[in-house]
């Protein structure tokens, strides 16, 4: 893993599931993890917890949906380490209800968090990554970014489907010096599962992740896209349990 050791990478929603999960693993490696969230307390157990162990961790308090919470992480990562090498776009929500439940603010609050989160750390990093001539985006969207899961997934799976778009168009306007990665998730245990507001849609959402597969895999994945030489861009990696039908 000599391609991970003394890297910088920024990870957003790094206080539960698959950012703390990636967030240890890599400070494990030697990276040096930069650590944005809203929950303060959890974030600060995380980076004691590296930082006991022996690793480099830092973090600020970051409400993706803003965009200057989002280049303060950035600009954090810079001046405590001198560069930023990854940026990894996870936070997301999953608030799942059939369209008629007529949910439109958790509809907004999933453009404005999976979406406009993305696009934060896009217009975050882009211009570091440009200045250093390189660097790597890894933009967490989902099975739901492959299929629409119905009923109850419409709004979640069009979010996810816009990561994935603006992740492409992203890789092509990058150019050949900036990697960019789309990791799509299926049932991984994290607390996405608990989003609902909409019993009957909460019941079966929980009944679907009783064969969800550990974090851990999100984290293996993501340090197997950082740790390829700087010529190879792993693209999108698909990861569900094999039980997973869709």
């Amino acid at each position: 893993m000599e391609n991970v050791a003394d890297k910088v990478v920024v990870i957003t929603g790094a206080s539960s599931g698959f950012g703390e999960s990636t967030a240890r693993h890599l400070a494990s490696l030697g990276a040096k993890v930069v650590l944005g969230a809203r929950r303060t307390d959890r974030l600060t157990n995380i980076v004691r917890d590296i930082t006991e162990a022996g690793g480099e961790a830092v973090f600020a308090t970051t409400d993706v949906t803003k965009r200057d919470d989002v280049k303060a992480l950035v600009n954090l990562a810079i001046t405590s380490y001198g560069r930023l090498d990854v940026i990894i776009n996870n936070a997301g929500i999953m608030p799942v209800a059939p369209l008629d439940a007529d949910k439109v603010e958790e509809w907004d609050a999933m453009i404005d968090v999976n979406i406009r989160g993305v696009l934060h750390g896009i217009s975050a990093a882009l211009p570091v990554f440009r200045k250093q001539n390189s660097g790597h985006f890894i933009n967490l969207s989902s099975i739901a970014g492959m299929k629409v899961p119905t009923p109850g997934g419409v709004v979640y799976a069009g979010t996810k489907f816009a990561v994935r778009a603006i992740s492409e168009g992203l890789r092509v306007e990058a150019g050949p010096n900036i990697r960019t990665t789309t990791l799509l998730p299926g049932l991984v245990e994290s607390e996405l599962k608990f989003g609902s507001s909409d019993p009957d849609a909460q019941a079966a959402v929980l009944g679907m992740y009783e064969s969800a597969i550990p974090t851990q895999t999100i984290a293996d994945a993501i340090v197997y896209a950082i740790a390829q030489p700087k010529s190879v861009d792993i693209n999108e990696i698909v990861v569900r349990p094999t039980s997973q039908e869709f």
